[in-house]
């Protein structure tokens, strides 16, 4: 096994030893919100929003981008779990500004390995053939940052199965300072209706 393998493994007895009364959790989030946002290691959404264990839902993906997915997240933590009010947070520097749909495809269908980033550019240095696959998935790239996060807002806000009661909220997490900056039109557009 590697050694990341083991480092988690250890770490995870670590945390056993230490659970203590985490089991009395209730599955709800004890704070009734959810934040989406990127899975870029740099984000921490327990420090930058202040939570601990039990308090909200975190969904994360490529971008903190309202895909498909994301949105049934926020559904179901609503629907079921009673979360009232959501934040989408994308963040400054992300790698999702770097390529565009059709880049991605390029990389995938050269090699299914791992791509660099050489003068800004993506480089593919995979010798075995990739496959075409990437041109049938919808990357959501993001080419301006605050646009990313109106967009998303307005995505989730007009979805048919989100209730206009529900508050969500457009952040952008500066990586430089670990500040959230409002997105000022994504908050508008954002408010609950009653």
């Amino acid at each position: 096994m590697s050694q990341i393998y083991q480092e988690v493994l250890k770490a995870n007895e670590h945390y056993v030893a230490t659970f203590g009364d985490k089991a009395q959790l209730a599955m709800p989030p004890a704070r009734h919100f959810a934040i989406l946002t990127c899975m870029d290691a740099r984000l921490d959404p327990a420090k930058f929003a202040g939570l601990k264990e039990g308090d909200a839902h975190v969904i994360r993906n490529a971008g903190g981008r309202a895909s498909d997915d994301a949105i049934r997240s926020l559904v179901i933590s609503y629907k079921l779990l009673g979360t009232k009010e959501w934040f989408i947070i994308h963040h400054t520097d992300c790698g999702m500004e770097t390529f565009s749909d059709s880049i991605m495809e390029d990389l995938l269908e050269k090699s299914l390995e791992t791509a660099v980033l050489e003068n800004g550019q993506w480089k593919d240095v995979g010798k075995e053939k990739g496959s075409p696959e990437g041109k049938y998935i919808r990357w959501l790239t993001i080419k301006n940052l605050s646009q990313s996060v109106i967009e998303d807002v307005l995505r989730v806000r007009h979805h048919p199965l989100v209730p206009s009661s529900i508050p969500i909220y457009g952040f952008i997490y500066d990586v430089k300072s670990g500040k959230l900056v409002e997105v000022k039109e994504a908050n508008e557009v954002g408010k609950a209706k009653s």
